[in-house]
């Protein structure tokens, strides 16, 4: 997850040029006009499936947001659905990186997870809403296969939130109270960030008053962490 995909599901070779082992100019400027392209349809996407849903939204309404033909469209994409996975992948990859840029800021401690957290709610809630829409809304309840690229992406994400607790234990020297607590808090965490993002952003059209909201919500999960913490580890 998070590499650029392969356009017409074929890879790019850069040193595909006969005589220099190079691209040539027209090559390259060939292969940065297929991914404005690429990016723009994306994008358009995204838009739509934002706003009008992404049942409702039509390939070519994309195509007309993207100007350019239905044909192109499927040049780069098979379907709406592929579109539509290609949209979860790259935002599932924006979200861990959000999150991981922050705890890292702060090394393995829980003012990392606390940062993390306000990360999540501040700078990719408040920041990108349609990013949220299509994770969070239009994303459920579509094929199998989109389903599954959701799994992965929770699963990644929980793996990633998971290895840094565990990190902030080693590091601070301290233990939870269970064998299973690591995996509970993690759970527990993306389960309420979620739920916390999804009410106020769309049931209740608080966006605007999101920070504070989810920095409750952020210092609510940290006091549970804390309990889970048992005394401090012999050396």
């Amino acid at each position: 997850m998070g590499a650029k995909r392969k356009l017409n599901g074929k890879k790019d070779n850069p040193k595909k040029n006969a005589g220099s082992g190079d691209l040539s100019r027209s090559a390259i400027r060939r292969q940065r006009e297929r991914e404005y392209r690429y990016q723009s349809i994306l994008k358009s996407a995204e838009t739509l499936f934002a706003k009008e849903g992404y049942h409702k939204a039509s390939m070519e309404k994309i195509a007309d947001m993207s100007e350019m033909s239905v044909g192109a469209l499927y040049f780069y994409f098979k379907n709406k659905e592929d579109l539509l996975i290609q949209l979860i992948d790259e935002i599932g990859y924006r979200v861990r990186s959000v999150l991981g840029s922050a705890f890292k800021q702060y090394g393995s401690t829980l003012e990392g997870f606390k940062r993390a957290g306000y990360a999540f709610f501040e700078e990719f809630c408040m920041n990108h809403p349609e990013k949220v829409a299509i994770l969070l809304r239009e994303s459920v309840g579509n094929s199998a296969e989109v389903e599954k690229h959701r799994k992965e992406i929770s699963e990644k994400l929980t793996g990633d939130v998971k290895a840094a607790l565990i990190r902030v234990s080693e590091t601070q020297g301290i233990r939870f109270k269970s064998k299973f607590s690591a995996e509970v808090i993690t759970v527990s965490i993306l389960g309420i960030y979620e739920r916390v993002a999804y009410h106020y952003m769309f049931w209740q059209d608080m966006s605007e008053d999101l920070k504070p909201i989810g920095r409750d919500a952020v210092d609510f999960i940290l006091g549970g962490i804390e309990n889970h913490f048992t005394e401090k580890a012999c050396t």
